[in-house]
C-alpha cells in the first residue's frame, strides 16, 4: 500500500526534449485517504462543482463537473498581450449523451488554469449553454478549495464579518454574523450571501495569509467537519479536520439560468502572502 500511494506525491514523466521530470506534490494537498480511481471524487485541493451545489435540484450534492474526465484544449486562445501570464492551460467539458440522461442540456464548459509569475493561482470558468432546443438551465456553482492550514482553532477568516449567512446545520436558516472575525471550535458549514470580492484566511501559526479574489460568485461557502463528522467521512484520516479549512467562492442562494447562446463567467485568484496582512472590502 505505500508504495501504491507515493506514486501520487511523486511523478516521474518526460519533460521537454524527452528530459526525464519529476513532479512532485505537496503532501498535506490532499486527504491521505482521498481515492484516485475514477469516477471517485478526490478530495482536496480545488474542486469544480457545477451544475449543483447543495440542494438546488435532484442531482447529486456537489454536481457532476468534480468527477468527469475533461479535455484538454491544445490551442487555447491566447492572454491579451499586455498579460505577463504564460503558464496557463484551458481544460473543457462538455455535455455526452450518457450524460444528458442524468442532466438534459448541452453546455461547453471551458476552465483556465493559471499560474501567475507571483505563484498566485487563477481559475476562470465560461459555460456556455449550448442547448438546440431553445430551453434555458440553471445551475449553481462552486470552487470548493480545500486550503491546508496548520491548527483550525487558529485560524480565522476575514471580510466575511456582520454578513447574512445560511447555516446548513440548521435547515439553512438566515442569520447574521456576529464579531470582528470568524473563528472555529465547532463544525461550520455556512453560504455568507452577497459577499465582497476579497476573503482573507489567517493562519497564525504560520505567518501565512490566504488572499482569495472572486469575480461572478457573490457568495462563499466556509465548511470545515470537525471532529465527529469527520469520523464519518471515508477519506478523511484522524485528525485531518484540524488541518483543513474550505472557504468557496460560489454563486448558491440565486441560481444562474442561461439561455441558448449565453454564457456565464466566474473567476477565483489564491495568492498567499505574510501573517501582517489585514484585510480589507475593496
Amino acid at each position: 500500500m505505500a508504495e501504491e500511494k507515493t506514486c501520487h506525491y511523486v511523478e516521474r514523466c518526460k519533460g521537454v526534449n524527452g528530459l526525464d521530470k519529476v513532479i512532485l506534490r505537496e503532501v498535506r494537498g490532499f486527504s491521505a485517504e482521498a481515492t484516485f480511481q475514477p469516477p471517485k471524487v478526490i478530495n482536496g485541493g480545488i474542486q469544480i462543482c457545477f451544475p449543483q451545489f447543495g440542494s438546488h435540484c435532484s442531482l447529486e450534492h456537489r454536481g457532476f463537473s468534480r468527477n468527469r474526465v475533461w479535455c484538454m484544449d491544445p490551442d487555447p486562445p491566447p492572454f491579451p498581450t499586455c498579460s505577463t501570464n504564460k503558464a496557463f492551460i484551458d481544460l473543457i467539458l462538455k455535455h455526452s449523451e450518457e450524460g444528458i440522461k442524468i442532466w438534459p442540456h448541452r453546455y461547453e464548459f471551458r476552465l483556465r488554469v493559471t499560474l501567475g509569475p507571483g505563484g498566485d493561482l487563477m481559475l476562470t470558468s465560461r459555460i456556455r449553454n449550448t442547448n438546440t432546443d431553445g430551453k434555458p438551465f440553471t445551475f449553481t456553482f462552486s470552487y470548493q478549495t480545500y486550503f491546508a492550514v496548520s491548527d483550525i482553532s487558529e485560524v480565522r477568516v476575514e471580510g466575511l464579518e456582520t454578513l447574512d449567512y445560511l447555516d446548513n446545520l440548521n435547515n439553512r436558516e438566515r442569520f447574521t454574523e456576529q464579531g470582528d472575525a470568524i473563528t472555529f471550535e465547532s463544525e461550520v458549514d455556512k453560504v455568507y450571501v452577497s459577499t465582497p470580492t476579497k476573503i482573507a484566511i489567517l493562519d497564525h501559526e504560520k505567518k501565512r495569509t490566504f488572499v482569495l479574489r472572486k469575480d461572478g460568485l457573490p457568495d462563499a461557502v466556509v465548511w470545515n467537519p470537525w471532529d465527529k463528522k469527520a469520523k464519518t467521512l471515508p477519506d478523511f484520516s484522524h485528525g485531518e479536520y484540524k488541518n483543513m479549512l474550505c472557504v468557496d467562492a460560489s454563486c448558491v442562494e440565486n441560481p444562474i439560468t442561461l439561455k441558448p447562446g449565453e454564457e456565464w463567467k466566474g473567476r477565483q485568484e489564491l495568492s498567499a502572502v505574510p501573517s501582517s496582512y489585514c484585510s480589507s472590502r475593496r
